[in-house]
């Protein structure tokens, strides 16, 4: 009898394949592979080397965007201004050279610095007033959208544009400025930022700070960090890279339309919420922020590749952000 109870307790116990866990690590990636392989057997010219380069470029500022809502989330919060905040740096950016005459470092100060009262803006009123963040970043979304309407009249800045007294804007683009949006300016922008972001939330104590402040915030406040601030921080880095995000699209178009950032609100939110899962993070992190751009960039222009209407588009992007929301909240209950 004892040899026997001795020989069951030597035996190792043994581990069952878990398929939801390796979904939940490895579907995203695999999901990507899945995606390139249909899309290349349909049409050759998905794989090649200037249509990986366009993609990237496309997912540039989705990316960018996107990092700022991952650093607002850390924290528990949710920015839903950060389209038209890109909208509004669009806007001052591109006035600042075409309106003003003013050079390059004139104008991307004047877009940020407007894109940083935003924050400020954004943040006192959640933290000071405690009003729910994604109500209050709906809010500032249209306040920020009419500012940027007001501030350009309704009309597209541009180059050689008809003023309000009939005469032509006099302003250049400098030809500096116009190099941030091409290729490969923008991809190695996009990179720098998620690189910088992925090592500040990572390897540094704010960022671990950030993380402990979202997964709970009293525990935080007990521990001494001060909860305050940090939400504070996030709303401005928030921003900060929307602004980003509105300056290298300035770049890119050379113009300024209308409510130019709002099309960048869904993708960059549903990069961020996909990149959750990506690798078993459980939470946002700027690598899986930027694995879920690809994945988002890929279905798009693959779709495109394929003739897929324009106006489906929202249906597959709707689609995948429910998908990644009901993996990551099912993972956390």
């Amino acid at each position: 009898m004892e040899a026997n109870i001795s020989s069951k307790k030597q035996t190792p116990a043994k581990t069952s394949f878990d398929l939801f866990q390796f979904l939940y690590k490895y579907g995203t990636i695999i999901t990507i592979f899945v995606l390139i392989a249909i899309f290349s057997w349909a049409n050759p010219n998905f794989i090649q080397g200037n249509n990986i380069v366009n993609i990237l470029r496309s997912i540039s500022i989705v990316t960018i965007i996107a990092i700022g809502i991952t650093i607002s989330l850390t924290v528990d919060g949710f920015d839903l201004s950060v389209g038209s905040v890109a909208s509004l740096s669009n806007a001052i950016v591109i006035s600042m050279f075409v309106w003003f005459s003013q050079n390059t470092l004139v104008a991307i100060i004047s877009a940020i610095a407007a894109a940083l009262i935003v924050g400020i803006l954004n943040s006192i009123m959640i933290v000071k007033m405690r009003i729910p963040d994604m109500l209050m970043t709906l809010a500032t979304m249209f306040i920020i959208q009419g500012m940027a309407l007001t501030y350009t009249k309704g009309a597209t800045v541009s180059e050689n544009m008809v003023m309000s007294d009939g005469t032509m804007a006099e302003g250049v683009i400098s030809p500096f400025f116009a190099k941030i949006g091409q290729v490969p300016w923008i991809i190695l922008i996009m990179v720098v930022v998620v690189v910088v972001v992925h090592i500040f939330l990572t390897y540094t104590k704010h960022g671990r700070y950030m993380y402990v402040i979202g997964g709970n915030k009293e525990a935080a406040r007990l521990s001494g960090i001060p909860v305050n601030k940090y939400k504070v921080a996030a709303y401005l880095l928030s921003a900060l890279f929307a602004a980003i995000g509105g300056i290298v699209l300035a770049s890119r178009v050379m113009t300024a339309e209308i409510n130019s950032g709002a099309p960048y609100l869904m993708d960059s939110v549903a990069a961020a919420f996909i990149g959750f899962s990506v690798l078993g993070a459980g939470k946002p992190n700027a690598f899986g922020t930027f694995v879920g751009a690809v994945l988002i960039g890929i279905l798009a222009n693959g779709l495109v590749m394929m003739s897929v209407p324009y106006y489906a588009m929202d249906i597959v992007k709707g689609t995948v952000l429910a998908f990644a929301l009901a993996i990551t909240y099912y993972k956390q209950k």
